[in-house]
């Protein structure tokens, strides 16, 4: 009986933590006020266990992870198609829309509040405007 009580609990335990487990969403937009080719959140900060889902409010844009911590596999969404990801590893996360990377369509997940990475980040190589946008970004993050 007693074992079956500790079974329980640690079930239970589980299904708790799931449950404060939050969903961020972000859109890819072609066009917010005077920017074109953005995601609707540039910097979102989440605990291990939440999930972002990307929306692809207008078609022709996707994610693709740039740079992350160690051990998180290559990540790269279809075009046009919403996508969610769920975030167990800590760290930063830079990602970017392929086809609009040169147009600055970039943007930064932190995972618990951990800036272990940001050298990483700091030394990524980004193209055209998306350079601007990552130096922005670090200087908010500093």
């Amino acid at each position: 009986m007693k074992s079956i009580l500790i079974i329980i609990i640690a079930l239970s335990s589980l299904f708790i933590g799931s449950a404060f487990a939050k969903t961020v969403e972000i859109e890819m937009l072609n066009r917010s006020g005077k920017n074109i080719m953005v995601f609707s959140k540039t910097i979102v900060k989440i605990n291990s266990g939440d999930n972002i889902v990307w929306e692809a409010i207008d078609k022709g844009h996707n994610v693709e992870f740039v740079t992350v911590p160690n051990g998180v596999k290559s990540f790269k969404s279809k075009l046009g198609k919403d996508i969610n990801y769920n975030f167990t590893i800590p760290g930063i996360y830079l990602y970017q829309c392929t086809p609009h990377k040169m147009m600055g369509m970039i943007g930064i997940v932190i995972v618990d509040d951990n800036y272990n990475n940001l050298d990483m980040v700091k030394k990524t190589k980004m193209v055209g405007k998306s350079k601007k946008i990552l130096k922005k970004i670090i200087k908010e993050l500093n």
